[in-house]
């Protein structure tokens, strides 16, 4: 059978880039069981209330739902379990150092599969404040609405 190529993308937290303002992103392997693994493959999860921390070392993924796989038996799996990432010690150093005094905050941006393998995109966060969001949110209207104007000035000369 020919192994899997390229990336798959399972889920993804498309709300974070709206609350969050995303400092650094880095790219982790998970320590998944049998039944999770398949329940991803079927296109089933969800990152919304999920967050990453820092404890002893070792880099965790709490809160992510990854449903139950129905074709399972008995040893199915929790589906709202902590699951250790896999990242190295530098990087967890790193994160760590960022994370600890406080003001930002770890949370996963993309769930998918490259080259066979279920990886996370997580990300350092801040926060963002009701204004920033609308300032955000003003920012994107006036772009497209200059976009707009450039398409319609650029249709009237032709």
């Amino acid at each position: 059978m020919p192994r899997e190529r390229g990336e798959n993308v399972v889920a993804t937290n498309r709300k974070a880039r709206h609350d969050y303002l995303i400092e650094d992103t880095y790219e982790a392997g998970l320590v998944l069981s049998g039944s999770e693994v398949k329940s991803l493959r079927a296109g089933r999860a969800s990152l919304v209330d999920g967050y990453a921390y820092i404890e002893s070392g070792e880099a965790w993924l709490d809160a992510v739902h990854i449903p139950e796989y129905t074709g399972a038996t008995w040893n199915n799996h929790p589906p709202r379990r902590k699951r250790k990432l896999l990242l190295h010690k530098a990087q967890i150093l790193k994160i760590s150092h960022k994370v600890a005094p406080g003001g930002y905050t770890i949370i996963p941006l993309k769930l998918y599969f490259s080259d066979g393998k279920a990886k996370v995109e997580i990300a350092i966060a801040k926060g963002k404040k009701e204004y920033d969001k609308r300032q955000t949110l003003r920012e994107r209207e006036a772009t497209r609405e200059a976009a707009r104007a450039v398409s319609a000035r650029n249709h009237l000369g032709e």
